[in-house]
């Protein structure tokens, strides 16, 4: 099978976060049973419900803006080209403290989706 190129322009997309599910865009770049990776973004002001997952591993790596990662309580900004790996079982939560759009990468194994248990 040839390498297809990949981009937010033809990924599938689908939205998170809010109470209607439509603040945050997320598209998955690479989505096979054992790896994901998701470019997301998230509007100034929005955060995801502490959380935390039983098997999945995940690295969130900033393309753009300001993303604060609290991890165990800890807060963590990163900013473009900086990441920070979450292992499972760490309580965890992203969020924009600034006041533009930021754009990240989130790489899961395995997955995460189905994953998840809110804290």
């Amino acid at each position: 099978m040839p390498a297809l190129k990949i981009s937010t322009a033809n990924a599938e997309h689908y939205t998170w976060g809010g109470p209607t599910k439509t603040d945050c865009d997320a598209w998955y770049l690479v989505r096979t049973p054992g790896f994901n990776v998701v470019e997301e973004q998230m509007p100034p002001g929005a955060r995801e419900t502490p959380h935390h997952h039983v098997h999945a591993r995940q690295f969130f790596f900033v393309l753009a803006g300001e993303l604060t990662l609290i991890v165990e309580r800890q807060p963590h900004t990163l900013h473009p080209h900086e990441g920070l790996e979450i292992a499972p079982g760490e309580v965890h939560e992203a969020v924009n403290r600034s006041a533009a759009p930021v754009r990240f990468l989130v790489t899961s194994q395995p997955p995460s989706h189905g994953d998840r248990i809110d804290n």
